[in-house]
């Protein structure tokens, strides 16, 4: 008997799993809203320099104030980092329009001096009633701090998967997930009331960790509570609900323009959603392989009279669990660590691709989603045309690998993404709407390519050591989510320059994703020789029914070992 029969026999499908699996989805809903929620809180108003502190009381208006104190750009609009030193009197005569093409460095053929905003800015809060930016004055010689500050989230997040992945083998899913959901919520809630930058970076740090802490462990006791045959439609749905988070970010936003009360609102659930966390049971799997049997078989029990099958829950006994998982068992006392990921030709070489696809899929999503102000379309109507294109495409793609492969899908996906992304610098600036449908297009089918490298990259590496190889690409995935924030700050110096890079980082990887192997209809590798002989064309081939038979399993037991 193997543990699926275990499941079977205390309902794989019923009351319990339904719940379980529900209670655990909601809270991705939220997840997707920290992980985007810089493009709100720190969106970039409108600003310019304040006024000398001697025209503070002065009779005037605002627009007269402005005329004669700070200069415009080649585009007619005030310029962000510099006034006049001395308030220019004279133009207040010239009636606005004939002065207004003539202000700057130069006004009426003599020269006026610039310096910087020594009085602080002023910001246009129509939008939104309050940023960061216009908090603590990110702009100027401190605008390179937005970028660093979700380039810090997305430490933690990779710090989260390094601390928390390890510490959920050792101590089990369900207290992890707790310590998860309470470091969220405190996190989220001392983000919210941060003094300064710096202690909201730090906060938002521990976000990012907790975010890490909570994918992890809600889909691993997802997966160990359910059946093998039905992981295919749950992970979907669990994939969809990250999908929805994204449409629920831009309506919550719209309705809290403050970016502390915006913060405490996303991050308040988790308060909740801590104390239903208490309420899951720990993954009978994982306690089985930690020698916790007495708990699993009670564990167990409790699902049977959930689903109404108390006299089968009555049947388990220590000798059928332990038996159930013998395999298992027996599998785990192999060693491997990430270097036998490099030791071997065709591991290497598979590794190297892969890291490859990961690093620039992820740089070039996060280059994309993370900077919305830049398509000069509102910025919630473009948060819920950015979320909702995840659908088609994971729709798209899904077929895709189904019936033409997984090489082909991963490459057209990533060449087409970067193709799009480059198109997109040539369109003029003033064309927001040819800009926005490519812009989306990009994101579709980067959105695509991840859904695709979950599958594949399961699919590539060997049983024994795939949990590794997983953990290794999700780890590259992050490196290019922390680097994406900052490439923008070239953009500073050379404005088509971030465009180039999300562009081209897509293509040259796509082209990477050539010299992997395909694996539809392959049955999946179970060991390191066997990826060797794959690589070589000595690997066995799977009957088109087989390999049919065997999708659902592919599928969700590779998002298992992320």
């Amino acid at each position: 008997m193997a543990f699926g029969d275990l499941l079977e026999l205390v309902g794989a499908t019923g009351r319990f799993q339904i719940l379980h699996v529900t209670l655990l989805c909601i809270p991705v809903l939220m997840m997707a809203s920290h992980n985007l929620l810089q493009n709100f809180v720190a969106s970039v108003p409108h600003h310019y320099c304040s006024a000398h502190k001697n025209l503070s009381q002065s009779q005037m208006s605002p627009e007269e104030t402005l005329l004669i104190t700070v200069p415009v750009d080649q585009a007619g609009m005030p310029q962000r980092c510099q006034r006049y030193v001395t308030p220019q009197w004279h133009l207040l005569v010239k009636n606005g329009s004939s002065g207004s093409g003539e202000r700057g460095v130069t006004v009426d053929g003599l020269d006026a001096d610039l310096q910087g905003c020594t009085d602080g800015w002023s910001f246009n809060m129509t939008e939104r009633s309050s940023t960061i930016i216009s908090d603590w004055e990110l702009v100027c010689d401190l605008r390179s701090l937005k970028q660093m500050g979700q380039t810090v989230y997305m430490g933690g997040v990779l710090v989260g998967a390094l601390v928390f992945g390890g510490l959920s083998d050792r101590y089990g899913r369900r207290i992890l997930l707790l310590i998860s959901n309470l470091l969220m919520a405190v996190s989220g809630t001392c983000t919210a009331f941060s003094n300064s930058f710096y202690l909201y970076c730090l906060f938002r740090f521990g976000c990012g960790m907790a975010l890490s802490g909570l994918g992890l462990n809600t889909f691993s006791l997802i997966v160990e509570w359910i059946p093998t045959r039905v992981r295919t439609v749950v992970g979907t749905i669990t994939g969809y609900c990250y999908t929805l988070g994204q449409l629920l970010l831009a309506v919550i936003a719209y309705f809290i323009r403050d970016w502390r009360w915006l913060t405490l609102a996303v991050s308040l659930p988790f308060y909740v959603f801590f104390l239903i966390a208490w309420w899951f049971h720990e993954s009978s799997r994982w306690l089985v392989l930690s020698n916790k049997s007495e708990q699993a078989i009670t564990n167990l029990k409790s699902v049977a009279n959930f689903n109404g099958r108390r006299e089968e829950g009555e049947k388990i006994d220590m000798k059928m669990v332990q038996e159930s998982m013998k395999k298992e068992m027996s599998g785990s006392k192999g060693s491997y660590s990430v270097l036998d990921l490099f030791r071997t030709p065709t591991m290497r070489s598979m590794t190297v691709c892969l890291s490859a696809v990961w690093l620039s899929t992820s740089f070039a999503y996060y280059g994309l989603a993370m900077d919305l102000q830049k398509f000069g379309v509102d910025i919630y109507l473009i948060q819920v045309i950015f979320g909702a294109v995840d659908i088609p495409a994971k729709v798209l793609i899904t077929v895709s690998m189904s019936f033409i492969g997984r090489r082909p899908s991963q490459c057209g996906a990533l060449i087409v993404a970067g193709v799009t992304i480059l198109i997109n610098l040539l369109v003029p600036y003033d064309k927001q709407t040819v800009r926005t449908c490519l812009a989306v297009w990009g994101k579709g089918c980067l959105a695509a390519s991840f859904n695709c490298c979950y599958l594949y990259s399961g699919e590539l590496y060997p049983t024994i050591i795939r949990q590794n190889g997983m953990g290794w690409v999700s780890m590259m995935a992050r490196v290019g989510a922390m680097v994406a924030p900052m490439v923008l700050l070239t953009g500073d110096h050379i404005p088509w320059l971030p465009g180039l890079i999300y562009g081209g980082a897509p293509i040259l990887s796509g082209v990477a994703a050539i010299f992997l192997p395909e694996t539809l209809g392959s049955p999946l590798p179970d060991t390191i020789q066997d990826v060797e002989d794959r690589g070589s064309g000595r690997g066995p081939k799977m009957a088109p029914k087989e390999a049919i038979s065997l999708q659902d399993t592919q599928a969700n037991l590779l998002k298992q070992a992320a």
